[in-house]
C-alpha cells in the first residue's frame, strides 16, 4: 500500500501506513476527529510483577517487566486508560469500532472504562490458547487464555461485520466467540539476540481473524500500541490502511521491517472483496415458486418440526391458522419480534428427509444464476 495522508477539515493530517514513533498520548491529539474505522488496542497489563518468576529447573521466566507496563496502582493506570480510550473514541468514525485484548490484570477495567465513556460492547471473546505457559509452582489455575472486547463506538450504528466471510473462514460454520489459536511460536516468534524482542507479541492468525471479521478493504486500522506491529503487518496483507504509534524505537524499527519483508502489493484485489449478504443480489420469495423450488400448498415449518406450519399461496405468501404475510410479516407476528424469514422458515428436503432453511433455496439460486433480473428488495 502506498503511504500517505489524509488532511482533514480542521487542517489535521492523518499519517497513513506509517509507523509514528512517540507516545499515543500525545500523538492521537493530532489525528482529526471521527478518522478512524477500527482501533485494535494491545495496552500494557499493568501485571504488577513484584519478583521475578522462576521454573522448577531455575530457569527465569521472561516475563513482562518492561518499563512500559510499570504502574503506581490501580488508580494511576485508570488514569491512563481513560486517556487513551478518550482519544480513540474521538478519532473513531461513528460506526467504528473497537477491539480490546488484556488478561484478567487489566480487561475488566478496560471493559468497565469503555462502558463509563458510552461504548456499546457487541461481544467479548475467548482467546483460548493451546499452547500456554504453565503454572510452575501448582498454586492457582493456569492462566490458559486472554479476553478480547468488541466494542462500537455508538450503539446501533452501522457496524461491518461480515458474517459470511467468518463462516467461511470456519470451515461454514458460524464463527464463535471461543477462539482457539497458539500463542507465537517457532518462526512466527520475533526474537532478538536469541531472546524474545516482545513479551507480548500476539500471533498473526488473532489479528487475521478480528480484521478480515469486522473490517473491509481501504478502511483504516489504528493501533496506539503498536509493538512489534502484527496489526500493520495483517492489515497491509488484507489490504487495509493502517496506522500504527509506538515509543519504543527498537520496536518501532523491528515493525518497519516485518511490514516491509511480509508486504504482498502486487496481489489481486479481487482476493479481498467481501461476499456479504447485503452485498448480494437480493431475490424475492416468489422467485422459488417461479423456478420450481417450492409449490403453492407446500407447508413451511417455523424454526422446527414442532413449531407453526404454514401453507405456500400461489403469490408467495404464507398462510398459518388466520394469519397471513410474507415470510417475514408472519414470521414477526408468530415471534413477537424482529424476523429474517429466510432463516426461520424450514422446508422438508424430499431427498434427505431432513428440514432445510428455505434460505439454502435463496443460495441455489444466486450461485446457479437462476434469476437472471435485477430486483431488489429489502431482507
Amino acid at each position: 500500500m502506498d503511504k500517505g495522508l489524509i488532511k482533514a477539515s480542521d487542517n489535521r493530517t492523518l499519517p497513513i501506513d506509517q509507523i509514528i514513533h512517540g507516545n499515543c498520548l500525545t500523538v492521537m491529539p493530532t489525528f482529526p476527529d471521527a478518522s478512524i474505522d477500527t482501533v485494535f488496542v494491545d495496552p500494557p497489563y499493568n501485571l504488577r510483577l513484584s519478583r521475578d518468576l522462576w521454573r522448577p529447573n531455575r530457569t527465569r521466566v521472561e516475563a513482562v517487566t518492561d518499563e512500559w507496563d510499570q504502574f503506581n496502582d490501580y488508580s494511576d493506570y485508570d488514569v491512563f486508560t481513560r486517556q487513551w480510550v478518550a482519544e480513540c473514541r474521538r478519532v473513531l468514525k461513528p460506526g467504528g469500532t473497537l477491539w480490546a485484548i488484556g488478561t484478567y490484570h487489566n480487561i475488566h477495567r478496560i471493559g468497565t472504562i469503555l462502558q463509563d465513556m458510552d461504548f456499546w460492547i457487541l461481544n467479548d471473546i475467548v482467546w483460548i490458547k493451546t499452547n500456554p505457559m504453565p503454572n510452575f509452582h501448582g498454586v492457582r489455575f493456569t492462566n490458559a487464555h486472554e479476553i478480547l472486547i468488541w466494542a462500537q463506538k455508538q450503539r446501533n450504528s452501522k457496524t461491518p461485520f461480515n458474517y459470511l466471510t467468518a463462516k467461511s473462514l470456519n470451515d461454514g460454520l458460524q464463527m464463535r466467540s471461543d477462539w482457539l489459536m497458539p500463542t507465537c511460536v517457532g518462526k512466527e516468534r520475533i526474537k532478538k539476540s536469541g531472546k524474545r524482542a516482545h513479551p507480548t507479541q500476539k500471533p498473526v492468525g488473532l489479528l487475521y481473524r478480528i480484521l478480515i471479521s469486522s473490517t473491509r478493504p481501504g478502511d483504516i486500522v489504528l493501533d496506539p500500541f503498536f509493538g512489534t506491529g502484527t496489526t500493520g503487518l495483517v492489515a497491509d496483507q488484507l489490504k487495509r490502511h493502517w496506522i500504527g504509534i509506538e515509543k519504543d524505537i527498537a520496536y518501532v524499527e523491528l515493525a518497519q521491517e516485518r511490514i516491509r519483508a511480509g508486504s504482498h502489493p502486487d496481489a489481486n484485489p479481487a482476493l479481498y472483496s467481501l461476499a456479504e449478504k447485503r452485498q448480494q443480489q437480493r431475490i424475492p420469495f416468489g422467485t422459488l415458486l417461479e423456478n420450481g423450488l417450492l409449490h403453492p400448498g407446500q407447508e413451511l415449518f417455523f424454526d422446527n418440526k414442532d413449531g407453526p406450519v404454514a401453507t405456500v399461496h400461489s403469490d408467495g405468501s404464507l398462510l398459518c391458522g388466520s394469519l397471513r404475510g410474507t415470510i417475514h410479516t408472519l414470521g414477526r407476528q408468530l415471534l413477537q419480534a424482529p424476523c429474517n424469514g429466510w432463516v426461520h422458515w424450514l422446508y422438508m428436503d424430499t431427498k434427505s428427509g431432513q428440514l432445510q432453511s428455505i434460505d439454502e433455496l435463496r443460495q441455489s439460486l444466486l450461485s446457479n444464476s437462476l434469476n437472471p433480473r435485477a430486483i431488489s428488495i429489502d431482507d
